[in-house]
């Protein structure tokens, strides 16, 4: 593995993450002091008072040795502050603030010492999707700031998570339901007889170790990258069976069709219809698998075949028994 992990000065690279104590941001916190990394996050003065509903989580990130830095996306005094005690940033912010990126770049070309920066993608693809419009608008803010970084000749790395494992499981089968459910929504075809496409699903711990990884490797310099493990690529008729195996249980099929998402999509009042738009993308265009990957956009178990990554039939034989906690929020 050709890495980059240290500085000139001999020590490890001091790792950053923006949006910390989000969703994928707490996963990313972990695994970078979990591999080594000096880390640090990045926390608005609101969230350090007393009792904050960040307070917890804050609490166990200092005890793991995370060093909290106070500063906002609002206040580029701050933001500049922060980036001169580190060397590689990684953005977690949620899509409200994709845009506020661009903050974050003019930040990092100022200070002038930033080796890496990658921001917050973490699902498809974006150089490749064709969406519906609600979905696109935010494939279209992604790649606006992808464009920003590249002009501003900031060192970088794209990252392709796919699907979220944990989140998507829990939202197509509910494993800490009780009883299990009884009827499975199949997602962009009327007839059983059809299988719908293919997709990845990624355990988050996964999605954020890879990440730390490929911040740190000189072969992801200035490259996107995508997590398309072989043991993660499962349609969700066949993630349905799978489930039915493991639990014992037949569960009714209820399709949905492509037009009705369709419909779906343009009728929904925002934020509403944004997951019926991500559900086309992956099920009814499986934008996730419908490419081969070459050199332009790199693949993590490729990259990093000794890292033990959870194939997603494993992780449904340990839901069964003992299902995660997910708080569910929109994933687009």
């Amino acid at each position: 593995m050709s890495l980059t992990a240290e500085r000139q000065d001999g020590g490890k690279n001091r790792i950053l993450i923006i949006g910390g104590t989000g969703y994928l941001g707490k996963y990313m916190a972990k695994a970078s002091v979990s591999f080594g990394y000096p880390t640090s996050i990045l926390v608005r003065p609101e969230s350090l008072a007393p009792h904050s509903s960040k307070a917890g989580i804050l609490q166990e990130f200092t005890h793991m040795g995370i060093n909290i830095l106070q500063g906002s996306l609002d206040d580029y005094e701050s933001l500049a502050n922060a980036f001169k005690q580190v060397d590689i940033i990684i953005s977690t912010l949620a899509i409200p603030q994709h845009m506020d990126q661009l903050k974050i770049i003019r930040a990092i070309q100022e200070v002038g010492n930033i080796q890496r920066f990658l921001p917050s993608e973490f699902g498809c693809d974006v150089g490749r999707v064709k969406g519906l419009p609600p979905f696109q608008r935010v494939c279209d803010d992604k790649k606006t700031i992808r464009k920003a970084i590249e002009e501003a000749g900031i060192p970088h790395s794209f990252v392709s998570a796919n699907c979220f494992g944990a989140y998507f499981v829990d939202y197509l089968l509910q494993p800490r339901r009780k009883p299990h459910l009884e009827e499975a929504v199949i997602y962009g075809f009327h007839d059983i007889k059809f299988e719908c496409c293919a997709a990845v699903f990624n355990l988050e711990d996964d999605v954020a170790a890879f990440t730390i990884m490929v911040a740190n490797d000189s072969r992801t310099l200035n490259k996107s990258v995508t997590c398309r493990p072989p043991g993660n690529i499962i349609s969700q008729s066949e993630l349905v069976s799978l489930w039915e195996k493991k639990t014992g249980t037949t569960l009714k099929r209820v399709f949905v069709s492509e037009s009705e998402l369709i419909k779906l999509s343009e009728t929904l009042p925002h934020p509403d219809n944004a997951p019926v738009c991500v559900l086309h993308n992956v099920f009814v265009k499986g934008d996730q698998t419908n490419y081969e990957v070459g050199e332009e956009a790199l693949e993590v178990s490729k990259l990093y075949p000794d890292y033990k990554y959870t194939p997603i039939e494993e992780f449904l034989e340990a839901s069964v028994s003992a299902p995660r906690d997910i708080k569910l929020t929109s994933f687009a």
